[in-house]
């Protein structure tokens, strides 16, 4: 009888286990969109920044002009009145004028042809920056294509897996497979493992002679006290003993002659030991 049980639970972990890495991968399909979002948002904050940049240059630019406009025509009018002075003290005034005026143009021109870079240069990286962008928009609505293929296919997967579970677990004890699969996901796939010289083959620790015998009897659905994995028994590769002396059962040793109750209870505060089959 739970020699069958044990068929199942195998095909079971097997399900369980392909159904514990479609969700996985289900669940991390969404999230290799994110970097290419995550992207895209930082060259849009990008492009908007150099645009304002741009703005301002232009802005910048423009009062620039306006003033070697007025340079100009404050040097001109000066230049004008050179003419018709009549004092010295005029003349230095108009002097300086024109003087002061002409640095005033010079310093514009200077500036002017600067703004006039910088604008260039602003353009040509908002360019450059529109051109990433499209692409990053059009590499994501590739991406945004596949991951729905993806999905699809995982999840139709993932819906036979379903369908293969219920036809397995049907008419089994909905205690043990409650526990089972919570078992199965928290080890990620290690559900039911065979106890073999005496060692739990999933945590490699020594069980006591009695609970090997208990497990190799098959009476019962026996689970681990330390990983709470569902054990099996395996014959030795060697003389096919399974039994061991208090010194080679270790710690667990003065466990030997309990019975399956006062085994239960010597772990019943233990949620390691005992974890969710022995709760």
């Amino acid at each position: 009888m739970t020699e069958k049980i044990f068929d199942k639970l195998r095909s079971l972990q097997d399900v369980l286990a392909k159904k514990i890495e479609l969700e996985r991968e289900i669940n991390d399909i969404p999230k290799t969109l994110v970097k290419l979002e995550e992207l895209l948002l930082r060259l849009k904050k990008e492009f908007i920044d150099l645009s304002l940049k741009h703005d301002a240059a232009k802005l910048r630019e423009g009062e620039l002009k306006n003033l070697l406009f007025q340079a100009e025509s404050a040097r001109e009018k000066a230049e004008k009145h050179m003419d018709s002075t009549n004092t010295l003290r005029e003349y230095e005034n108009l002097d300086k004028e024109i003087h002061d005026a002409s640095e005033k143009e010079s310093q514009c021109r200077k500036e002017i042809k600067q703004t006039d870079q910088e604008i260039r240069s602003l353009n040509n990286e908002i360019t450059q920056k529109k051109e990433l962008i499209d692409q990053q928009e059009e590499e994501l609505t590739q991406a945004n294509v596949r991951n729905e293929s993806e999905l699809a296919e995982r999840k139709k997967l993932l819906a036979e897996l379903e369908a293969s579970e219920k036809e397995i677990t049907k008419d089994m004890d909905e205690e043990l497979l409650f526990k089972f699969e919570r078992i199965v996901k928290k080890k990620g796939g290690n559900g039911i493992v065979s106890i073999k010289n005496g060692v739990c083959s999933s945590c490699h620790m020594i069980l006591p002679a009695q609970f090997a015998n208990m497990v190799r009897g098959g009476k019962e659905i026996v689970a681990c006290p330390y990983c709470s994995s569902i054990l099996f028994y395996e014959e030795s590769d060697d003389s096919g003993e399974d039994y061991f002396d208090n010194d080679t059962a270790g710690s667990l040793s003065d466990l030997e002659d309990l019975d399956e109750e006062e085994f239960e209870e010597e772990f019943e505060d233990d949620d390691e030991k005992m974890a969710d089959f022995n709760e």
